[in-house]
């Protein structure tokens, strides 16, 4: 066995090529895999994006107090005519979503959806805690269909 990294460059070039012409064949779960990224790769086309608006986290100078200094953090999408506000807090996320078209909210992650709610006539909904790391909303009501950007709410 010869010592690696090989000691001159045409024996490292040779022992690069064998390895890229002798790989084998590609793993069944990497082809399923791959098949499954590329049927998803247009899913949201149809979706409208809603983008952060507002973020009580990164408002340096609140217009004034309504309530004690809790743990409450308040965030607003927008995408049109479209709007999205939220509370979120250590007992969960509540939310307003307008116009007020009933449906369902859900709340998801990297790894898929963790909560759902139904949305009621006014628009209100309510979701459990959010996991760490990014989050984002999706909303479908009869007229539309919007997502927020990925958001990290704690």
């Amino acid at each position: 066995m010869e010592p690696w990294p090989p000691a001159g460059d045409d024996a490292l070039t040779a022992e690069l090529g064998a390895a890229l012409w002798n790989a084998g064949p590609v793993p069944e779960e990497f082809l399923t895999a791959a098949q499954a990224a590329f049927a998803w790769r247009n899913v949201d086309t149809d979706l409208a994006l809603a983008e952060l608006t507002f973020d009580s986290a990164s408002d340096v100078e609140p217009a004034g107090l309504t309530r004690s200094a809790g743990s409450a953090r308040t965030l607003s999408f927008r995408t049109g005519p479209i709007l999205l506000d939220i509370e979120v807090t250590d007992a969960g996320i509540v939310g307003q979503l307008s116009p007020a078209a009933g449906g369902r909210v859900s709340a998801q992650t990297a790894s898929g959806t963790y909560d759902e709610a139904p949305v009621d006539a006014v628009g209100f909904f309510s979701l459990s805690a959010p996991p760490p790391g990014p989050v984002r909303l999706r909303a479908r009501t009869g007229d539309y269909e919007v997502a927020t950007t990925w958001v990290l709410l704690r």
